[in-house]
């Protein structure tokens, strides 16, 4: 305990809050989660400026009850939808105060979450909430309350965000500090905006926060034996008949309203089977039978998504070295078939997706080659396999028809294996189907049985 001594934690809590390793590990937390510079300009490269020297004052401050954070800078993303998200971006040493929080906050709130809550939780992610889903459609619920809230982490209402953080935390010094991010205030275009509610996305905090708002509505589900799935303010309750969703959509609505003060987007929110609906990203195309899994997709507007950003990434006046092209492009497919590998995209990938990708990469090589001389030269290199008549009686040296060479005529030159071999192409089907059938095979250890496989495709 402090004691009147102004340079001593208040409480156990604070003391580990404020301790050089946990304060070590929030700022290697921040500098790999990387982000932008907050409103004072100071990038994260800076970090250590604040950590050294600096991080002496703003602990006395701290402990002092003085610290005032600075208001988070306003930054517009935009949605798929075609609308934007708000985010809250705080200035590099408040993501530190806040991350050295959450890592002391996070094991004291996690056994009061709900095992029904997948998001921003330790151990747990979106494809074990995808997966639970599935479940559930497959045990025979097979209709579903898509439900969406509006705006939910700018409506979060503060006193009563502050009553869930006081049932389980003591540490009146951390709740203070809580309460002064939550009312800290946004800037945008130089105009300073109080903060009344809402935790704007952005920061560590806010997902924690998130999760606590929203346990009591959990608890009230799990009481009502629903079925459900969470993950931050995407929620979706199944049950196995159309006129149960129906009612339950209903009364989850006023209980949304009149409990948690929040307001749900009736335009979104639906009572409709599960087949065709969406959650996470992944759209559900069959429900399962006889133990196994229902069946999923990408769905269509992250497909889009998928396709526009590989268009961005191989245009051919990029005017980037092919290599570091490839690097770009190798990086995002990873990522995007990791989060998406327990689709069933095989079909997709093989029919279209893997040959308009030679495709565009062959079209920004004979961009990049230029002259007819260097042309010839790399086509000789990528294929000496074919005759030297072939190549002669390719009139097309000259060509600048970079789109319509790249299809079947470039393709006799620049094969699969040279795109793959000689550029570092990601094997995209063989990578997916690796990653597919891990997914699958967790799915038999997790449930037990036979589960799908590689056989059925969408179109």
């Amino acid at each position: 305990m402090r004691e009147g001594n102004p340079t001593v934690p208040n409480t156990e809590l604070c003391e580990r809050m404020l301790s050089p390793d946990n304060i070590g590990v929030a700022v290697q937390n921040v500098r790999r989660n990387n982000g932008g510079a907050g409103i004072d300009g100071v990038d994260v490269k800076d970090i250590d400026r604040y950590t050294t020297g600096d991080w002496a004052r703003f602990r006395e401050q701290i402990l002092a009850r003085k610290y005032k954070p600075q208001p988070v800078k306003r930054v517009e993303i935009p949605k798929d939808n075609g609308g934007v998200r708000l985010l809250g971006v705080p200035c590099v040493i408040d993501r530190v105060i806040q991350q050295a929080m959450v890592q002391v906050l996070q094991p004291l709130f996690e056994p009061t979450f709900s095992e029904h809550s997948y998001g921003f939780r330790p151990g747990r992610g979106a494809e074990d909430a995808v997966r639970k889903a599935q479940e559930y459609m497959a045990e025979g619920y097979r209709h579903v309350v898509d439900l969406d809230l509006s705006k939910f982490f700018d409506t979060v209402n503060h006193d009563l965000l502050m009553t869930f953080v006081d049932r389980t935390l003591e540490d009146k010094d951390i709740r203070r500090l809580i309460l002064d991010y939550l009312k800290s205030g946004v800037m945008a275009d130089g105009s300073f905006t109080a903060t009344d509610e809402g935790t704007p996305q952005g920061g560590p905090l806010s997902p924690l926060l998130s999760n606590i708002y929203l346990t009591p509505y959990d608890k009230e589900l799990e009481e009502r034996g629903h079925k459900f799935v969470r993950y931050a303010d995407d929620c979706n309750i199944f049950t196995k008949s159309a006129y149960a969703c129906k009612r339950v959509k209903d009364s989850v609505i006023k209980f949304l309203g009149n409990r948690m003060k929040l307001k749900v987007n009736m335009e979104k929110t639906e009572a409709r089977r599960g087949v065709g609906s969406s959650f996470l990203g992944f759209t559900f195309i069959s429900y399962g039978k006889g133990g196994k899994l229902g069946m999923c997709k990408p769905k269509e507007r992250k497909i889009e998504k998928f396709e526009q950003k590989i268009r961005e990434i191989t245009g051919r006046s990029r005017g980037i070295s092919i290599l570091k092209l490839m690097d770009e492009l190798n990086a995002y497919i990873r990522g995007w078939i990791n989060y998406y590998a327990r689709g069933f995209i095989k079909k997709y990938l093989e029919d279209k997706i893997v040959p308009w990708i030679h495709r565009r990469i062959r079209q920004y090589l004979w961009k990049q080659w230029k002259k007819p001389g260097r042309r010839e030269e790399m086509l000789k290199k990528l294929c000496p396999t074919q005759s030297r008549w072939k190549l002669r009686s390719f009139r097309a040296y000259s060509s600048n028809r970079h789109w319509h060479l790249s299809g079947n005529i470039l393709n006799a030159f620049i094969p699969k294996t040279a795109i793959i071999d000689e550029y570092g192409l990601l094997d995209i089907l063989a990578y997916y189907k690796n990653a597919h059938a891990k997914r699958m095979e967790m799915d038999r250890l997790v449930h037990g049985g036979p589960q799908l496989t590689l056989g059925f495709e969408f179109d």
